[in-house]
């Protein structure tokens, strides 16, 4: 990172620093504090300081700076952002990092739960079609199926829970089938026939 005017006064190949360094070294510039939504179950409003100017990055050229952390945690961790676009505002950026942090999460749970990575064939369309279907269940299980109790939070436990609801609904069938008359006879065939295709 230069300043611009250590990029109008030095050479090109010298005097970059670590964006850390460069926002300590220029203390003087003001905190302010911008105020965003979270996008969860509950809404809540979160206050960042943030502090932001021009600048110059190494093989970039003129971006837009900005040091943001959260307001009632100073002492957490800092986040450094830059961005070409020298028309938007510093909210526009953090608001930009948090949305695009929200797909990193989507990302890490469809890898984790879902088997994203998980094909097993080479073929374009194969691929894009398990792509989707892994897409089709992220939705499905976030649409809250039903027989699904609410405090389930994380994808992993919405999966336990589905699976279960499942393991019981057959039970319930084969429940249902021997509580007929004739049903043990019927479920014994069915069982038999089972056995005899595999």
């Amino acid at each position: 990172m230069k300043s611009e005017t250590l990029y109008l006064t030095t050479p090109k190949s010298r005097q970059w620093c670590h964006i850390a360094l460069f926002f300590r070294n220029h203390r003087r510039l003001k905190w302010t504090t911008i105020r965003l939504i979270t996008n969860g179950a509950k809404p809540k409003r979160k206050e960042f300081r943030i502090r932001h100017t021009l600048g110059y990055l190494r093989y970039v050229g003129q971006v837009q700076l900005v040091c943001s952390e959260f307001k009632k945690r100073p002492e957490g961790r800092r986040k450094f952002l830059a961005c070409s676009d020298l028309r938007v505002t510093a909210r526009q950026i953090v608001l930009g990092y948090r949305l695009r942090w929200a797909v990193e999460i989507f990302h890490k749970n469809v890898k984790q739960h879902l088997g994203f990575e998980d094909v097993a064939t080479s073929g374009f369309d194969s691929v894009k079609a398990h792509v989707h279907w892994v897409y089709c269940a992220y939705i499905l299980l976030h649409m809250s199926p039903p027989r699904l109790s609410g405090e389930a939070k994380s994808l992993g436990d919405k999966q336990r829970q589905l699976q279960k609801v499942l393991e019981n609904k057959e039970k319930r069938r084969v429940l249902q089938k021997l509580t007929q008359i004739g049903g043990v006879q019927r479920y014994k065939d069915e069982l038999r026939e089972a056995l005899a295709d595999a």
